[in-house]
């Protein structure tokens, strides 16, 4: 039998740890003193307090260290416990990266003077046009790759001849900003009459007067583009008048460089 402080040497646990999980009963001793009230663990129990080690290090908590243990004599259920933490790790992961990102994006406008940081806006009219459309409900804005997926696919043997210049452009029909369940439709502009598909709607687009700024790079520019719009907006005696829609000059269908994507914001304004 070994008492506390020689099992926390050899398991590489501290006495406080042990103690939590003695009381919690994710490690209970082998035995205790009635009288003294010393704990004592056997070596055999060295092999949990490895596992519970292991298993707090890949980020389990307390609870599920506990169910995880469980499912050791269980090869076929221990290995799903493992692969769902390690797609749990690697989502986390992935949003730790994002906000990298976006840390380093921020960082690098600071380096930048601030009059290249100022987002040019002016009034346009995007003209009338004939487009192929697809308008769905998508988990989040992230996933409008999806809509244009479904347009290749539904289009590849039709042989549509695009528009000159090519507009592939992205509405969003929500009157607020959603996390999730989100109203997009896509167009892109076409040359001729082509008959509907499943998902893909041919229709014509109306002429629309729009205060539009373009810009180079990421997609995570686009809110402080959208306040710049909005500013200039307001102070130059214009009101929006419709829904919001992208522009993709150069998309991540072109490049997967983020920093080469060029994008126009465009807002349906008239004047007040």
């Amino acid at each position: 039998m070994l008492k506390i402080g020689e099992f926390s040497k050899l398991s590489r646990i501290s006495i406080r740890l042990l103690r939590q999980y003695d009381e919690s009963g994710l490690l209970t001793p082998e035995s205790t003193d009635p009288f003294t009230g010393y704990r004592y663990y056997s070596e055999y129990q060295l092999l949990t307090a490895n596992r519970i080690r292991a298993l707090k290090d890949m980020g389990f908590t307390a609870n599920a260290v506990s169910e995880v243990l469980d499912c050791y004599d269980d090869p076929a259920l221990l290995e799903r416990c493992l692969r769902l933490k390690r797609a749990e790790a690697s989502a986390a992961l992935e949003e730790a990266e994002r906000r990298l990102r976006l840390l380093d994006t921020a960082l690098e406008r600071l380096r930048k003077d601030e009059a290249k940081m100022k987002y040019d806006v002016t009034i346009k009219t995007v003209p009338e046009r004939t487009v192929a459309s697809v308008r769905q409900i998508i988990p989040n804005y992230d996933r409008e790759g999806d809509l244009w997926h479904i347009y290749c696919q539904e289009t590849a043997r039709m042989n549509i001849q695009d528009g000159d210049p090519v507009l592939c452009t992205a509405m969003y029909y929500d009157g607020e900003f959603k996390d999730q369940d989100v109203d997009v439709e896509i167009h892109k502009n076409v040359v001729g009459t082509y008959p509907d598909t499943e998902h893909v709607k041919f229709k014509t687009v109306p002429a629309v007067q729009v205060a539009s700024a373009t810009f180079r790079g990421s997609y995570d520019q686009i809110g402080e583009v959208n306040q710049a719009v909005a500013a200039w907006v307001r102070e130059n005696g214009w009101e929006f008048d419709g829904l919001f829609f992208n522009i993709y000059h150069i998309s991540p269908h072109e490049t997967r460089n983020p920093d080469e994507f060029l994008t126009e914001v465009c807002y349906p304004v008239r004047r007040k």
